[in-house]
């Protein structure tokens, strides 16, 4: 029988993470390694606030598995089954599949990707790369200290009150470079959003590609009315849960950003990245703030998604795994 563990680990970060409902210095997140007939595997659990997630939420759900029989799980179907009986949050479902994915390919002598019956990655993955809330003043030094400018795509994270000033700053910076807009549910209503686009557009040098969720998930009436009007395309993210209804979501988005910690595991990934393409969407990849076990995770379906969001080992100080590198804006994967 393999053996499972659960390890917390601090990590500071290169710079305060703003967004519009929280901030931090560093976050905690918890790697699950299931070892057993000569190989292992590691998976990353990154709890999300948005859905009540904690370090210490994740720790007990993972002690109450071991108490229910987690030493006993050898494969996805047990594990299924298990998690079936004891619910579990989906940081930590990822994390627990993760790892048991990647033991049982290491078994079958093939990569995570193959094992998965997915494309393989490309060689070098070019991610976008995320300014998180910040005074204007700040932009120009933080994109020189940070060499943004060598991302094809710039995440741009903004509220309601501010994000207006922020995009003009970082448009004088860096005047035409796409950027993505970013909202974390910050407006109220859809008219709201429209007053934003029609003002950033009148912004010298802004190239805004996207806009990523601007409104609540729940204002869902509010995205219907928005989506056929809005002049970029719209991105989902909070909105697209287990119980998404992709014909419904085609009503209020142009596209999906898929994150392998809201997902629960890579099997779901997976299936929502497809059923985004299918519903004629574009599919995307992000992340939380997580280190390179969990980006290495995603870098193995990147290929199912067309846009890429996978910067969360660069926001962390001294990331301590080392499982993918980053050269000119792109990453691979090592070893």
């Amino acid at each position: 029988m393999p053996t499972w563990t659960l390890t917390a680990h601090e990590l500071p970060l290169r710079f305060v993470w703003k967004i519009s409902r929280n901030a931090s210095a560093a976050k905690t997140n918890l790697l699950v390694r299931v070892a057993g007939q000569g190989h292992h595997g590691t998976g990353e659990a990154a709890p999300n606030v948005r859905y009540g997630e904690t370090p210490e939420l994740l720790a007990r759900q993972f002690e109450h598995l071991q108490a229910a029989g987690l030493s006993g799980v050898a494969s996805l179907e047990e594990l299924d089954l298990l998690l079936a009986a004891q619910p579990v949050a989906h940081a930590l479902s990822f994390a627990l599949e993760a790892a048991l994915v990647q033991w049982l390919a290491a078994q079958a002598g093939q990569p995570v990707w193959q094992w998965l019956g997915v494309p393989p990655p490309a060689a070098a993955v070019p991610t976008a790369f995320t300014l998180p809330i910040m005074e204007p003043g700040a932009v120009a030094a933080f994109v020189q200290e940070q060499k943004a400018a060598r991302f094809e795509l710039l995440k741009i994270k903004v509220n309601q009150d501010g994000g207006l000033d922020l995009l003009r700053e970082v448009a004088r910076v860096l005047p035409g470079h796409p950027l993505l807009v970013d909202g974390n549910e910050a407006w109220t209503n859809a008219d709201a959003v429209l007053a934003f686009l029609e003002q950033a557009a009148a912004l010298p040098g802004l190239n805004m590609r996207y806009l990523e969720q601007p409104l609540p998930a729940a204002l869902a009436d509010d995205y219907r009315y928005l989506q056929p009007r809005s002049t970029v395309p719209l991105l989902a993210d909070e909105s697209v849960t287990d119980t998404a209804d992709f014909a419904d979501i085609a009503r209020q988005f142009h596209g999906v950003n898929m994150k392998l910690m809201k997902a629960g595991g890579f099997r779901r990934g997976i299936e929502l990245l497809r059923r985004t393409r299918a519903h004629g969407l574009v599919p995307m990849m992000g992340c939380m703030v997580e280190t390179s076990v969990a980006i290495a995770a995603a870098l193995q379906i990147s290929a199912l998604a067309d846009v890429h969001d996978l910067d969360g080992i660069l926001i962390i100080k001294d990331e301590p795994f080392g499982l993918v590198s980053e050269s000119g804006g792109r990453l691979s994967l090592r070893g």
